[in-house]
């Protein structure tokens, strides 16, 4: 089913970083750099088999804006494989985010807080830091 390589979808993903359609820059004028709710999200990421357009990693939440070129069935089976890989997928179109920005804002907020913060690396134990006594403490 995916054919890509993850090495290409990255090439493929920075380019369109550089790239980025007139909503995607004006959504993620209000996503990047923690700004809302303190969240951190990606811009154009990598989540295999996908590309996706905001993800937010720590709570596994996408979002994501459909252009002119929207293929529904095709983001309905993306969003099913998301889920099944444990992401919330969120989705505007170009006109909901150019005509009711704050209205978006606010979905992708309120979904935010509803979702819980993911455990990375469950199982794996670091040994404790060592102090910071004063010298020639032990």
């Amino acid at each position: 089913m995916f054919t890509h390589s993850k090495l290409w979808m990255q090439a493929r993903a920075k380019e369109l970083r550089h790239n980025p359609t007139p909503m995607e820059q004006k959504l993620w004028h209000h996503l990047r750099a923690s700004q809302l709710e303190g969240l951190k999200f990606r811009f154009q990421h990598v989540i295999e088999p996908a590309i996706v357009d905001f993800c937010c990693p720590s709570i596994g939440l996408v979002v994501e804006i459909d252009g002119d070129t929207h293929d529904a069935d095709a983001d309905r089976n993306r969003d099913i494989g998301l889920a099944q890989l444990g992401y919330t997928v969120l989705r505007f179109t170009n006109h909901e985010v150019a005509t009711n920005l704050d209205g978006v804002l606010q979905t992708i907020a309120d979904r935010a807080r509803g979702l819980p913060i993911r455990q990375w690396n469950r199982g794996v134990t670091h040994p404790p830091a060592p102090s910071l006594g004063r010298e020639g403490e032990r």
